[in-house]
């Protein structure tokens, strides 16, 4: 079977780097810090008081007043994204088949902040059972996918991935297959999340996942830092409009980058933590790279999942001189995450756009707040340290790893004729 060709013709992003996708890639190349303190709520009690949170978030923008009360904050980011994504592609445009568009969404958690309220109010209470009749519909993860899709009319596919982190990922490489199979003309992809909560701080807390920089939280995500001590919580959504070449050749649409290849493996080793030698992330970097049919020769970058755990960045690191050998030497490596935080489900669409422009703009953008070395780290590899590096960009992955052992990798290059 021939497959068809497929590009990228339109982004959105809800960042805490920024609303739109032009601000979100400015601060990205600063080299800017998304982490602040919480201010969602009164974070004192916590062992991590600080985050990457949206701001300045404008809900008129997008929705009227009781649309924005039916929906919980993923689904405010994941639309808003979309909205961006398909205006950007031109897919609104008359004369688009809507029946041969679909949505393909990720989200790790979904509605966390719903599920909270609602319980919290309960709790409250006397113990009668009243609960708002859109918790549900605002709580499940599929329900943003279900509302970008109405309010497009795209009929085509449309279901949301969940496999944790790498939830929009996995849901980028699905819209990539349907479309290449002929199943959709287009597909509106990507991911959202808002976990930034009570529940979401104090559960991750538990974890011993994340950061406990609280004296210095924009400095706190520091890949590949000796010093580093977890992950630092974000939110938004980004969202990319995937389509079939020929399709958006007919239509005249700009094209930013070709998607060629996506490969996903399990660790099949822990329900948090990486294996230690980087198998699964081996496997799945070997398997993008057979999909797309490329050489390891033929890679210029890899965003990494990069969270600033201990254990994560170090096997990620393994894997790569594992798949990549002396390339691995001569690519650019960065972990965006350093300024955005960890989008969880989110963090694939997110990191896949600062993906899709480095190709487009021939800049790698950095891994920033690196102070000390880490003796444990290659000292070779080029991790893009502190400040965003120049290069042409022919060929780029974008790598995101989730609890369970979920891993997805995701392979564009650009678009030639």
């Amino acid at each position: 079977m021939q497959f068809k060709r497929v590009v990228v013709t339109g982004l959105g992003a809800v960042t805490p780097l920024g609303n739109n996708v032009n601000d979100y890639w400015t601060n990205l190349i600063n080299g800017v810090s998304g982490a602040a303190p919480i201010t969602r709520f009164d974070a004192t009690k916590f062992k991590t008081r600080f985050a990457c949170e949206v701001k300045g978030f404008k809900l008129e923008e997008y929705f009227d007043r009781k649309e924005a009360q039916r929906l919980d904050a993923f689904s405010h980011y994941g639309i808003a994204a979309s909205v961006q994504a398909v205006k950007d592609a031109g897919l609104d445009a008359e004369g688009i088949d809507k029946n041969e568009v679909g949505v393909i969404w990720g989200s790790g958690i979904g509605g966390l902040d719903t599920f909270q309220t609602e319980t919290f109010n309960f709790a409250k209470g006397d113990g009668t059972p009243r609960f708002n009749p859109f918790f549900i519909p605002k709580m499940i993860a599929d329900i943003c996918s279900g509302h970008i899709s109405i309010r497009f009319g795209f009929r085509g596919p449309n279901f949301t991935t969940v496999s944790a982190c790498a939830s929009s990922t996995t849901a980028l490489i699905d819209a990539f297959t349907y479309i290449r199979l002929g199943k959709a003309n287009a597909i509106v992809t990507g991911g959202s999340e808002a976990a930034i909560n009570e529940s979401g701080i104090g559960g991750f807390n538990a974890c011993q996942a994340m950061s406990l920089r609280n004296d210095s939280p924009e400095t706190a995500s520091r890949p590949y830092d000796k010093d580093r001590d977890g992950f630092v919580l974000g939110e938004g959504g980004a969202a990319l409009v995937l389509e079939e070449l020929e399709h958006a050749l007919a239509r005249g649409a700009k094209i930013y980058a070709e998607v060629i290849g996506g490969g996903m493996s399990g660790d099949a080793y822990h329900i948090t933590a990486p294996h230690p030698e980087g198998l699964g992330a081996t496997l799945v970097m070997q398997r993008a790279l057979k999909d797309a049919n490329i050489s390891p020769n033929e890679v210029d970058y890899i965003n990494t999942h990069g969270t600033s755990t201990p254990l994560g960045d170090g096997a990620e690191l393994k894997a790569i001189t594992n798949v990549f050998g002396d390339q691995a030497y001569v690519m650019n490596i960065s972990s965006t995450k350093s300024m955005t935080g960890h989008l969880l489900g989110a963090a694939g669409a997110v990191e896949a756009i600062a993906t899709v422009l480095a190709i487009k703009n021939n800049i790698v953008p950095p891994t920033i707040n690196h102070k000390t070395i880490d003796p444990e780290i290659d000292p070779k590899l080029n991790l893009t340290l502190n400040k965003a590096q120049e290069r042409t960009v022919n060929v780029a992955i974008s790598n995101t790893f989730g609890f369970g052992g979920h891993n997805a990798a995701v392979v564009m290059k650009k678009y030639t004729a």
